[in-house]
């Protein structure tokens, strides 16, 4: 009788390989993840808004752009190769560097960051673009894979359709522990850092502003014992006080009152002058959110690297090689669906200033190694192999 009550099985469409896949794109679907502050705001008042976020922003993606790049498999690197000549000139506005320092730079402020392929007249893109993540939607499946991504500019939207045999798109992520779609970006966990140095540095404009020192209080006094001005004395005195005693123009200059009036200044105690601390700690907050030693930011009070020479050499492999790595996969393994070659584009490590030490030392200890053959050798300095007699 209530047979009609009962919900008539439904059988999934299509299965994903993971079992938590339905999961996912039931709880995802429809929805673009971004943190509470929005990649905009974020990026405006962290990146455009800050010196230390911009310096460091700066400073990760232009050394990462600047890396020598090789592309090698298993069996031999490549001199010449398409996938090489498009990755140095990859549009007719941008070399290889802009485009993966802009890659880099998105990378870092939202955690997002994403490649256009546009067709060209071979397998191989004809160009690549690099694409704003603020304007860039997922779109889920039924699978929890990305089916397609909206790129909306002025009310207006494209969707690259990803359901093809070669995906116009190729979106790199860092980790994100609550979110399965998009990254989280280091700009993200500095934001209160961030808010800090930035409130920190406009609290030392206003002291400027008011000669560095607090306005101080007029006490009046009048003959009869009143203590109180008319509203016409209140006005002149506060007019009086803006026009000619405001300012760092007016800093120091003597201040005529009448008869009545006593000035009492003010002053910070040791203790109210502690911001500047609290801004040079804030900016190592964010240099060290970022990766980046704060002795390469010039921020003063941090002696855990013995000289700048270590401190360099640990932000190239602490920081800047796990990003391009990260990068430079995603990229070989898009472009590899183009071409059908399983080919790796990768840093070249033995033409990294920074690294020159210690590739030295690791070049001397393999070549030292008796117990070891030029097939081992090789493989431990990552040189592709060699063919058969050479």
């Amino acid at each position: 009788m209530f047979d009609f009550l009962k919900r008539a099985e439904v059988k999934a469409p299509e299965m994903k390989a993971s079992a938590t896949g339905r999961v996912v794109a039931w709880g995802t679907s429809g929805r673009v993840a971004w943190s509470p502050r929005d990649a905009v705001s974020l990026a405006r008042a962290g990146f455009q808004g800050n010196p230390i976020g911009f310096r460091v922003v700066k400073l990760i993606s232009e050394a990462a752009a600047a890396l020598p790049l090789i592309l090698q498999d298993h069996e031999r690197r490549y001199e010449q190769h398409p996938v090489l000549d498009l990755i140095r000139r990859p549009n007719g506005a941008q070399g290889r560097a802009e485009l993966f320092e802009a890659v880099y730079g998105y990378l870092l402020l939202s955690g997002n960051a994403y490649l256009e392929a546009v067709p060209g007249a071979g397998r191989l893109p004809g160009e690549l673009h690099v694409l704003r993540p603020d304007r860039m939607a997922l779109v889920p499946g039924a699978d929890g894979w990305p089916i397609a991504y909206d790129y909306s500019v002025g009310g207006r939207a494209h969707r690259f359709d990803m359901t093809g045999e070669v995906p116009p798109i190729c979106h790199v992520r860092t980790f994100h522990p609550q979110d399965d779609h998009y990254g989280f970006s280091p700009l993200q966990a500095a934001a209160t850092a961030i808010d800090v140095h930035s409130s920190a540095s406009a609290w030392s404009k206003a002291l400027l502003d008011n000669a560095a020192r607090p306005s101080g209080a007029i006490v009046y006094k009048g003959l009869d014992g009143q203590g109180q001005l008319t509203p016409d004395q209140y006005d002149r005195l506060v007019n009086e006080m803006e026009a000619h005693h405001q300012g760092a123009r007016n800093a120091g200059r003597p201040m005529l009152l009448e008869g009545g009036l006593d000035w009492k200044p003010m002053g910070f105690s040791p203790s109210d002058m502690e911001f500047q601390q609290t801004k040079e700690a804030a900016a190592r907050e964010i240099a060290i959110a970022f990766g980046v030693p704060p002795m390469l930011m010039g921020i003063p009070g941090d002696a855990t690297y013995a000289n700048y020479q270590e401190a360099n050499r640990a932000f190239y492999r602490l920081t800047v090689l796990p990003l391009v790595a990260r990068v430079t996969a995603a990229v070989s393994h898009w472009l590899s669906v183009f071409t059908g070659e399983a080919v790796e584009l990768r840093p070249d490590l033995d033409q990294i200033p920074a690294l020159a030490a210690e590739r030295d030392q690791q070049w001397a200890r393999v070549g030292a190694a008796d117990f070891l053959t030029p097939a081992e050798k090789r493989m431990i300095l990552g040189l592709p192999r060699l063919a058969e007699g050479e």
